[in-house]
């Protein structure tokens, strides 16, 4: 076979701008979106990317259905951001939108060598690079596109696509030079890293021979002869998929498989109505929402012309194989990437999401572009280009509501108000910016749409204990209890909930409790010496007091606390070192005054004067500083 010709170069370098000028210009407020949805699971109680130097934690990401079970290299990246930057959101998204930049490009490559390629050189090889980029780019600002770009965790899309379209374009260019060596060997890695990203990746291998058969070879037979022994290194990287499988025991955690409670044929019906809103979002990209929900359909007559819809795609798609190659190949890139999250495998957690849709929208896109280019010729760059104009106005607006949590739950509990947890985020949310009584009957709603969801359980009981009722909030955590013994969390707010009521006694219990179930729970540790020391119990304060500096060496009160309560406890020396390095960390005129006054106590006058001087350098007109010093300056030698 020839190689691929090349169009004159500035075509292609001036599509390449483009693209990433315009990811840029539809995802610059993607910086300023904080951390929200599966994010807190995925990365600010993920354990395992904090230690980014121990590879064994990192690529044995944890298996509690956050995201990152059986998805290593997904979790490695995140354990490079948690290196350069710790928890801020914003180095995260500036990785997330580089990804999809490079996926732009990579689409738009193998797009432009797919149009120059024999079956479609004649009918646009002239016209390949401008359609090209024109594919890419509505693919790159499409609205649809946003969960999987600003959502940090959706990284897993953003990965497996760079892979996924990596794969097939390293494998045109190895079909196109077929003596270098370099081409073959990035598709064979490219599928194998894509394996250990996403589960999506399964299809590559087959989507790979047959874009051979439909672009290059002309036939299986002829791809298998030219190139079999690629084909059969790509389908040997379905091995790293299948160890990974192994390793989880062949489920993703708690998030998907068969037996976790979601029959196959309800999880299917539920994927026509899903599939079939996902082609509609990508005609007309609203409403989009950024949470579906968890719920299933058990009547087929419900989805009725759905299942009609899907089945029509399917049959056409292969009848399409068969007559219509070109067709029929995108029509099978569209279903065997949303077929192992969109079938008949439960994904219990989501049984919906857009994400789903990053890169099964290239194959729409490309069909209606290459479409309208054979009936409306040149004369539709122009409508293409108003039309990403429009789609990036859309891409900015939804970029602007992820910015604000608590207006992105709001709108989504008017989108799918039957979604319990999109009324617990709503609440939480609400809770979280002080608003707990408005916060309440979202709670309410979502416990009586799922009565054993332990955490908004806890965070009902939250909401009425920021606003002083402590019986209903006592109430609330003896439930999650009872829902979960196993529940740390749950028995430490049962007993702050009981210590804010001075019932010590039943306090320290639920405290122990916790202690019992999580021994190195700090918060437990913190309320249990706060009760000792409320009761006189100095001395039994302290090793709490300890545990909890330990685990906040940087955080000024834990050493202020540790203090006192040395202090009170008879260990002078080791509570002023506790008591300097609180100042140190958080110097403060208050902090200051409070330190003199424990030094005068314990007899060091000349130390309390120095701190008492101190805190009036800093506030020079602070009243109770300045009659402290002049009363200590007062005392005889």
């Amino acid at each position: 076979m020839r190689p691929v010709e090349n169009p004159s170069p500035p075509a292609p370098l001036l599509a390449a701008a483009v693209l990433v000028v315009a990811a840029l210009v539809a995802y610059h407020g993607s910086f300023a979106v904080p951390f929200f949805f599966d994010d807190h699971s995925a990365i600010t109680h993920n354990t395992s990317i904090r230690e980014w130097w121990r590879l064994d934690r990192v690529l044995l990401p944890p298996s509690e259905g956050a995201g990152m079970a059986g998805r290593p290299i997904v979790n490695a990246s995140l354990a490079f951001n948690y290196a350069l930057g710790g928890t801020q959101p914003r180095g995260y998204h500036a990785f997330n939108l580089a990804l999809h930049a490079l996926n732009a490009l990579l689409l738009f490559g193998l797009a432009r060598r797919t149009l120059l390629s024999p079956p479609l050189r004649p009918s646009f090889g002239q016209a390949a690079a401008p359609l090209a980029g024109i594919i890419a780019l509505l693919w790159t600002v499409h609205p649809l596109q946003t969960e999987s770009v600003t959502c940090v965790i959706q990284r897993t899309e953003l990965l497996v696509g760079f892979f996924y379209l990596l794969t097939l374009y390293a494998f045109v260019r190895a079909a196109a030079a077929p003596g270098a060596r370099g081409w073959p060997g990035l598709a064979l890695a490219a599928c194998a890293l894509g394996m250990a990203s996403k589960e999506v990746m399964v299809s590559a291998p087959v989507l790979v021979f047959l874009y051979d058969r439909t672009f290059l070879a002309g036939s299986f037979r002829e791809a298998w002869r030219r190139r079999g022994r690629l084909h059969l290194g790509l389908a040997a990287t379905w091995l790293v998929l299948a160890a990974l499988l192994w390793q989880m025991g062949g489920t993703r955690g708690a998030a998907a498989g068969f037996g976790l409670g979601v029959t196959w044929w309800s999880y299917a019906f539920k994927q026509c109505e899903a599939i079939v809103t996902y082609l509609a979002l990508a005609v007309w990209p609203h409403p989009l929402v950024i949470d579906y929900g968890t719920d299933v359909i058990t009547d087929p007559g419900r989805v009725a012309p759905q299942i009609a819809a899907i089945g029509a795609l399917a049959l056409g798609t292969f009848g399409a194989m068969r007559w219509r190659p070109v067709a029929g190949f995108l029509g099978f890139w569209f279903c065997a990437l949303l077929a192992p999250s969109s079938s008949v495998v439960p994904l219990i957690t989501q049984t919906a999401a857009e994400h789903r849709m990053y890169l099964p929208l290239a194959a729409v896109i490309a069909l209606a572009v290459a479409g309208a280019h054979r009936v409306y010729g040149r004369t539709g760059y122009v409508v293409a280009g108003l039309l990403a104009a429009a789609l990036t106005a859309g891409t900015i607006a939804r970029n602007r509501l992820l910015q604000d949590e608590l207006a992105l739950w709001a709108d989504t509990v008017v989108r799918v108000p039957a979604n319990p947890r999109a009324h617990a985020s709503l609440g939480l949310a609400l809770s979280d910016r002080g608003r707990a009584a408005e916060a309440l009957p979202h709670f309410q709603r979502a416990l009586a749409l799922d009565p054993r969801d332990v955490a908004t359980e806890q965070n009902l009981g939250h909401a009425h204990f920021k606003l002083g009722q402590l019986a209903e909030a006592e109430a609330c955590f003896r439930r999650a209890i009872a829902l979960n013994p196993a529940f740390a969390s749950g028995h430490n707010n049962l007993g702050a909930t009981l210590l804010e009521r001075r019932d010590f006694a039943g306090a320290l219990a639920a405290f122990a409790s916790a202690l019992r179930l999580e021994p190195d729970h700090t918060g437990a540790h913190q309320n249990t010496a706060r009760a000792l020391f409320a009761l006189g119990r100095f001395a039994e304060a302290v090793p709490h007091y300890e545990r909890v500096q330990q685990a906040r060496p940087d955080a000024p009160d834990a050493h202020y606390d540790l203090g006192l309560a040395l202090a009170r406890a008879g260990d002078i020396d080791r509570a002023t070192r506790h008591f300097s390095t609180a100042l140190r960390l958080r110097p403060s005129p208050g902090s200051h005054l409070n330190f003199a006054r424990f030094l005068a106590q314990a007899g060091r006058t000349s130390d309390a004067i120095a701190n008492l001087e101190q805190a009036l350098r800093l506030q020079p007109n602070f009243t109770a500083a300045r009659v402290e010093l002049e009363r200590l300056r007062a005392l005889p030698p």
